[in-house]
């Protein structure tokens, strides 16, 4: 047991370390080992989580390569953490759940349908989470997916498009944030300029690869707008 705990401990020292992509490799060669204490990272601070969601997902993915039914299952794991009747909150669940389809072809041709789920509100017999903050973290997942893989997040587009009007104006930022990962459609563009101009400056938390940082929601929306319509064009 002190063992586990050293390595594990050993594990979140490299994570918050400004240096930490250099002992991915070591973190991801851990395989299944590692897994659990990173999931348990999921739970601390916004850098901490994405770091570990990073970590995740890149273990997952190798894992992928080698015994690609025990990745499915930590899939499986994220997609019961989300599920109400879990009794979790699944807090960086999406994060770790979108880092790891962008570094797997497999899981993501798998479960990118899945991930897209979480923004899709039918009123009814749907997987819609209705948990405003931890559906911006959802919205954040499919813009990290389709950094990776575009293609497979364009039918996300206009529950994206309709994420520009959640209920939660972080969500909006967030949705915005997704869409400017998307090739350009200026189908997009009256969306996004309603809610460029809408003047909202709350912040979206949002990771670069390495570290938080912030924009608002309004900033964010015409970031996207702007690779729709560039400016002097409209």
């Amino acid at each position: 047991m002190p063992r586990m705990r050293s390595a594990k401990q050993q594990l979140k020292q490299y994570l918050q370390s400004p240096q930490w992509r250099e002992h991915l490799d070591e973190i991801t060669a851990g395989g299944a080992a590692h897994v659990g204490p990173l999931f348990s990272f999921l739970l601390l601070g916004p850098q901490t989580m994405h770091r570990a969601a990073t970590a995740l997902g890149l273990t997952t993915a190798r894992l992928a390569e080698r015994e690609p039914e025990a990745a499915r299952n930590i899939i499986r794991r994220f997609m019961w953490h989300m599920n109400e009747e879990s009794g979790n909150i699944g807090w960086g669940i999406p994060e770790a759940f979108g880092e790891s389809l962008a570094a797997s072809p497999l899981l993501a041709k798998d479960f990118h349908r899945v991930l897209a789920s979480y923004i899709i509100d039918l009123g009814r017999d749907d997987n819609y989470c209705d948990n405003d903050l931890l559906r911006r973290s959802c919205y954040w997942a499919i813009g990290r997916l389709a950094q990776a893989r575009p293609e497979l997040c364009v039918a996300a587009r206009p529950w994206l498009r309709k994420g520009l009007e959640d209920k939660d104006v972080i969500c909006r930022g967030m949705a915005a944030w997704a869409l400017g990962r998307l090739p350009p459609d200026l189908m997009d563009a009256p969306a996004l300029r309603r809610l460029a101009d809408a003047g909202h400056d709350e912040s979206c938390e949002l990771f670069d690869g390495d570290r938080i940082y912030e924009k608002s929601v309004s900033g964010l929306a015409r970031e996207a707008l702007e690779r729709v319509v560039p400016a002097g064009t409209a």
